[in-house]
């Protein structure tokens, strides 16, 4: 399970990755700039949907996706082991991933804690 952050005074939504999945992830944290998100959903269905190649991390089907996969030439960061809660957190401007996959604690509160940071804008 991942914890999303916003930090507007730097323009940064963190991703911090807790316990195994940073194992899992080969990730401790990714920072991506506000500037670049264009939006969150709460989408269980995304984790049912196929993968791509995984590029580093894990896959264990009906168990863990993680780490950075490619799909029809989009790059994307997956760390989902319970898809009922996983957030699509998606992005522009031609940053290192197209689309973030994760697994938080409170799905619509994370949805709604980033949508509020993106209008401030």
């Amino acid at each position: 399970m991942a914890l999303i952050s916003v930090d507007r005074e730097r323009g940064l939504l963190t991703v911090e990755f807790q316990g195994l999945d940073r194992l899992w992830t080969l990730k401790s944290r990714l920072e991506i700039p506000l500037a670049h998100v264009r939006g969150a959903t709460h989408d269980p269905g995304m984790a049912r949907e196929p993968k791509g190649i995984r590029v580093t991390g894990t896959h264990f089907p009906g168990y863990i996706t993680a780490g950075r996969f490619r799909q029809g030439g989009e790059h994307l960061f997956w760390d989902v082991k319970n898809p009922d809660k996983a957030v699509v957190v998606a992005l522009a401007d031609g940053g290192t991933y197209d689309r973030l996959v994760i697994e938080v604690d409170d799905p619509r509160a994370t949805v709604a804690l980033i949508e509020r940071s993106i209008e401030r804008g």
